[in-house]
């Protein structure tokens, strides 16, 4: 009999090696090394089979007709929006989040909307059994008739029903659960869930089947399984959100066919999840009024102006070292605007424990924040509350100057159309735009005029 290989892969970026390492050396990760079989000759023919399928005539890209694809579209805006616009066909898409964050609900939810609309939808669950999964659509109250739910994990067999079925569209419940035959790893590993999911990309790309499948993630938020998996598929997104809160958030991290930086948010019922169409307020609905370090900032998120409360605890130290905590923003964006008050405007904070947190759950990366920030950082140490009707944009240089913005007007529309009376802006954006009625905009030039505009001077 034939001695069988091993080779070590690492679980994490799918590094191999025929012996096993404490440390890999392609991610730096320690004991993420796992022995796995080596692919046989008879599977190894069948992959290279499958990959032929592919083989296609090179050619010239000017005879190349472009046609712009139709999307299918479903009930829920904020997902068609993260999207693109819509389900784009024969498309790939990975969705990923926390356990219990509503990744099911979100797809069945889709999947029962999809086959309203008369298209035959194969809802494919790893995880639960056909009986699991009618409870679930019982109290999301998923009625349509062209939803066939199938509890399998064999991915021949999978194959098998969608040649029988002819779906229009496929959700796979999750790829870590699926195993094919020829791979003799166990499931949820690196190999299986390569070899699952290409063989799952060539159904998609071949039958011009869009699919959507979901992933696990792992303690740091990342999804389970090698980073090649995000690089195979053609959609990543993220479900997000906090499990003591209701509201959910789905954000694109990669999308060939749109924007990466949408973002649509979702409030979880009883009934399952209900989308939220302006949640500017609901981020400012418990926002207490006259509070020192409390500001609001317009942030773009994709083609969308959020408003978003920031706050900010200023208080003296009992440490050596005074500490910098951020929650919803990049930590060191929080020393590096409290170094540019203490210099340029004369705030006397190296003593002082800084807490900063964007109200809501919300995570914000975008420059045009650091205004706000400052602000609420100053206002906090003088124990001072700026203006309840003011919305501060602006991103600070380490000189202390304020620099230009992207999108100015739509940001300023979506503050007026909440009810705010000022808008402090950079200089630089004040031209080439109109500003909407009821709304004051006001150009300012470094932190010390933002500061006498938002504090009166004080």
């Amino acid at each position: 009999m034939a001695k069988k290989k091993t080779v070590f892969v690492c679980q994490e970026c799918g590094y191999e090696s025929p012996k096993w390492m404490g440390k890999c050396p392609g991610c730096s990760k320690w004991n993420t090394m796992v022995e796995e079989m080596v692919a046989s000759q008879q599977s190894s023919r069948h992959i290279m089979g499958t990959a032929q399928s592919f083989q296609s005539k090179p050619e010239s890209i000017t005879s190349i007709q472009s046609k712009e694809e139709p999307r299918i579209t479903t009930n829920m805006t904020e997902f068609n929006r993260v999207l693109g616009g819509g389900i784009v066909a024969g498309s790939l898409v990975l969705i990923g989040g926390d356990p219990g964050i509503g990744k099911s609900t979100l797809l069945l939810q889709v999947s029962n909307q999809l086959a309203s609309k008369k298209l035959k939808v194969l809802y494919i669950s790893g995880e639960e059994s056909t009986r699991q999964t009618k409870l679930r659509a019982d109290r999301l109250g998923v009625t349509a008739d062209s939803l066939f739910v199938l509890a399998e994990t064999n991915l021949l067999e999978i194959s098998n029903q969608i040649e029988k079925i002819e779906p229009d569209f496929i959700v796979i419940d999750s790829i870590q659960t699926i195993f094919r035959e020829e791979v003799t790893s166990a499931p949820g590993s690196v190999s299986q869930v390569r070899e699952c999911t290409s063989e799952l990309m060539r159904i998609a790309k071949g039958k011009n089947i869009p699919i959507f499948i979901v992933g696990h993630v792992t303690k740091e938020g990342s999804i389970a399984g090698p980073r090649l998996l995000e690089h195979m598929v053609d959609a990543v997104l993220y479900f997000e959100g906090e499990r003591h809160h209701t509201f959910r958030i789905l954000r694109g991290v990669k999308n060939r066919f749109g924007s990466t930086n949408e973002m649509g948010i979702f409030e979880m019922k009883e009934e399952g999840l209900r989308e939220v169409m302006n949640p500017s307020e609901i981020f400012l609905e418990e926002r207490s009024q006259g509070a020192a370090g409390s500001t609001v900032v317009a942030s773009m998120e994709g083609s969308r102006p959020v408003l978003v409360e920031i706050q900010s605890l200023i208080s003296p130290t009992s440490y050596g070292n005074p500490r910098r905590m951020a929650t919803g923003i990049d930590h060191n964006r929080v020393p590096l605007l409290m170094a540019v008050l203490e210099k340029r405007v004369g705030l006397l904070l190296q003593n002082q424990d800084a807490y900063v947190k964007v109200a809501g759950g919300v995570k914000l990366d975008e420059p045009a924040i650091d205004l706000a920030i400052a602000i609420s950082i100053a206002s906090s140490f003088k124990d001072e509350p700026s203006n309840p009707d003011d919305v501060l944009i602006g991103e600070v240089g380490l000189t202390g100057e304020i620099r230009r913005v992207s999108r100015i007007e739509q940001r300023v529309q979506e503050a007026a159309k909440l009810g705010f009376k000022r808008a402090i802006i950079p200089q630089r954006n004040i031209e080439g735009w109109k500003v909407p009625e009821g709304i004051e905009v006001v150009g300012v030039n470094t932190v010390h005029d933002a500061l006498k505009a938002a504090l009166g001077g004080r």
